[in-house]
């Protein structure tokens, strides 16, 4: 298991509420950047890897928070070669997990999503899957959410701060460089994952801006999201993750909902799978590979396709008005690196599912494979964001 390193100067201490720190502008809305001291490998190429997507913080033990503001120096991280179990990456996920490659699995690569990683040992991220996927995630996000955020946001407190937002198992920060300039006001992102590295990453890219040109500030946390209590979202004007629900737990995604709803704060909950797949043409074998691609989603009690019900159910045990909107990625022939990559992880934990299935599963996508390099091939990524309006703090929605 490869293990990132926290970047020279960041000081760690225990979860739950941190220290204040003084609030410092990123450096502006911009692709995830390629540190000069350190070369960022890209993405593999469609038929090599050593990378697989992960889950970004799913709440697993970690050696404490790290608290940097956006603006000060960062000192680079070392990168580990970015090889690993699973050459390539598993659909739907947040970030790429780096792992040892068992020879059976090489082929297909990444059959294991699970965020846990090995023998408790916290997974490492890398951060070019997230910069892949990125203008995807961005064109499928519901903006039709945007409006009732809107004038919730508009109702609250006015914080002479401004807005404060966590965002939680943030990746390389992408969620914040696409809502912050869609929002007016001052706003003071906390960003929180469990991997220093991926912080990094999302404090140098943090957008600089809101909407309206007001100030947008940035610090971060290494947090665990099973340990989050509403004393750690307290001052919090809002909560956000991207495609973090389906590698939740049950007891995880109450967690969550107890949290916002003892801040009185809303959540905007984007990107969880659906479990659904339309890809043209059709296959026979379509269906096949779904159904053992959501069966891999579930395993070891994560919630999978189901996290979407489970999450609107538990903060609705609170409160809270839950509005749903679907967000498909629709992938065509401008984005075949993209669908690529999907393709031979979705694939893949089909086959480490139901190894029963390697043969045809091979053939498939060899076929697949070939219409997306002839730009032949289209594919609806089907995803749900959630919007939670909980409760204001000692007050009524």
């Amino acid at each position: 298991m490869n293990r990132s390193t926290a970047p020279t100067g960041t000081t760690a201490a225990g979860p739950g509420p941190q220290p204040a720190s003084t609030p410092v502008p990123g450096p502006g809305p911009q692709p995830v950047p390629k540190p000069a001291s350190t070369r960022v490998p890209g993405p593999a190429p469609a038929s090599t890897g050593g990378v697989i997507p992960g889950a970004g913080p799913a709440g697993r033990p970690v050696t404490g928070p790290a608290v940097r503001p956006a603006a000060e120096p960062l000192a680079q991280p070392t990168a580990e070669p970015l090889t690993g179990r699973a050459g390539q990456p598993v659909a739907e996920r947040a970030t790429l997990r780096l792992r040892e490659t068992p020879p059976a699995e090489a082929e297909y690569g990444p059959a294991d999503n699970d965020p846990r990683g090995a023998a408790g040992d916290p997974p490492r991220y890398a951060p070019e899957w997230l910069r892949l996927r990125e203008p995807a995630d961005a064109a499928a996000r519901a903006h039709d959410l945007l409006d009732p955020l809107r004038i919730r946001l508009a109702n609250l407190p006015t914080r002479s701060g401004g807005l404060v937002v966590h965002d939680l198992g943030c990746g390389t920060g992408s969620m914040g460089r696409w809502l912050a300039p869609l929002l007016d006001g001052a706003q003071h992102w906390v960003l929180h994952d469990r991997d220093p590295y991926l912080l990094h990453f999302a404090a140098v890219a943090a957008p600089r801006s809101a909407a309206d040109g007001s100030r947008v500030t940035v610090e971060t946390r290494r947090a665990d999201l099973a340990r989050l209590t509403p004393d750690a979202l307290t001052g919090a004007g809002l909560v956000t993750a991207s495609a973090l629900l389906d590698v939740l737990t049950t007891e995880e995604v109450g967690t969550l909902a107890a949290a916002c709803a003892g801040a009185g704060c809303p959540a905007l909950l984007t990107l969880s799978v659906a479990g659904r797949v339309d890809l043209t043409p059709a296959h026979p074998l379509d269906a096949e590979i779904t159904e053992a691609f959501n069966a891999h989603q579930r395993r070891e009690g994560l919630l999978g396709p189901e996290a979407v019900t489970a999450v609107a159910d538990a903060f609705a045990a609170h409160g809270a008005t839950v509005r749903a909107h679907p967000s498909p990625w629709r992938l065509g022939p401008d984005e075949a690196e993209l669908t690529a990559q999907w393709l031979r992880g979705w694939v893949g934990a089909a086959v480490e599912q139901r190894p029963e299935l390697r043969e045809r599963a091979d053939r498939y996508l060899h076929e697949r494979l070939a219409l997306c390099a002839a730009g032949e091939l289209r594919v609806v990524v089907h995803h749900t964001d959630l919007l939670a309006l909980c409760r204001p703090a000692g007050g009524a929605s």
